[in-house]
């Protein structure tokens, strides 16, 4: 079941957003800011990152930039309410959120199937990654077993 971490200041975007993600089997964790937000990554892994542009303890797009600092490899999904004042204020937004990390943008509000088709394109993206990842650690830690086992032996030899 995959992991979800949902950062936003707004309680009622935040319960909703956790609603309809529990209800698509996800397993859903919330924070009422960054703060909360980065202590929950220190806490444990996710899958994918739902984070807040704009929120008040952050200036502008910090959230985002720590977030995608803190989990690289997880996928964030910048979501964000902020009007501007024309179009190409709001694409300029969207692309400063994805150059500090974020993997898609959704303009709130935004209806639940359009959050979850960017979850699936998002964790779809990131399968390949997590599976090199996933083999990657497994041949390292076998490695780590046979060089402590040879470097066991070695030491009963030297001692007998």
């Amino acid at each position: 079941m995959r992991r979800i971490l949902v950062v936003d200041d707004d309680r009622h975007v935040r319960q909703a957003i956790a609603a309809w993600l529990k209800g698509c089997g996800f397993r859903v964790a919330v924070a009422d800011g960054s703060a909360n937000g980065l202590a929950a990554l220190d806490d444990a892994s996710f899958d994918l990152m739902i984070v807040d542009i704009f929120m008040p303890d952050m200036r502008g797009f910090e959230s985002i930039r720590l977030f995608h600092q803190r989990a690289p490899t997880v996928p964030l999904i910048a979501i964000s309410g902020y009007a501007f004042a024309d179009a190409e204020d709001d694409r300029t937004c969207l692309r400063m959120a994805l150059s500090l990390g974020a993997t898609r943008c959704l303009r709130k509000p935004f209806r639940p199937s359009t959050l979850l088709r960017s979850i699936d394109e998002c964790l779809s993206e990131a399968e390949p990654h997590r599976r090199h990842a996933t083999t990657l650690s497994a041949v390292t830690n076998r490695f780590s077993e046979k060089a402590d086992k040879t470097l066991s032996s070695e030491e009963r030899a030297n001692t007998g």
